[in-house]
C-alpha cells in the first residue's frame, strides 16, 4: 500500500468517525449534546474535505477544478443520498413500505446515475 493511500485511508475513518459521533450526538435527545454534536460533525466535514486535497497533494495531482460539471455531480449526490435517505425513514419510522421502497429506489437509480456522469459511455 502506497503511503498516500494509507494516509488518506487514515484520515477517511477519522473524519467519517467525527461525522458520525456528531450525527449521534445531535439525533439523540437524551444526551444533550446537540451543539457539541454539530461542532463535531462540522469537524468531521473539513477533516474529510482535507483528506482530500492532502491525498491529491501525495499523489501529484492538480486540484480538483469548480466547473458546472462538478456543481452538478455533486449536487446530484447530495440529492440522490437525501431521498435514498428519506425512503429508508419512511420505511423504518413511519412504517410506509411501499411509498418507502418507491423513493428509496428513485434515489438508488440518483445516485447510479452519477457513474456514467463521471466516468463516462464509452
Amino acid at each position: 500500500m502506497k503511503k498516500s493511500s494509507f494516509v488518506a485511508l487514515m484520515l477517511g475513518i477519522i473524519s467519517v468517525l467525527l461525522l458520525g459521533s456528531g450525527m449521534s450526538m445531535t439525533s439523540i435527545q437524551e444526551w444533550n449534546a446537540f451543539i457539541p454534536g454539530i461542532v463535531l460533525g462540522c469537524l468531521g466535514i473539513l477533516l474529510g474535505l482535507a483528506t482530500i486535497i492532502v491525498w491529491r497533494k501525495m499523489e501529484h495531482k492538480t486540484p480538483v477544478k469548480v466547473n458546472i460539471k462538478t456543481v452538478l455531480t455533486l449536487l446530484i449526490g447530495i440529492v440522490g443520498a437525501l431521498i435514498l435517505g428519506t425512503g429508508m425513514c419512511l420505511i423504518m419510522i413511519w412504517d410506509l413500505l411501499i411509498i418507502g421502497i418507491i423513493v428509496g429506489v428513485i434515489g438508488i437509480f440518483s445516485l447510479v446515475g452519477l457513474i456514467p456522469l463521471v466516468k463516462g459511455l464509452k
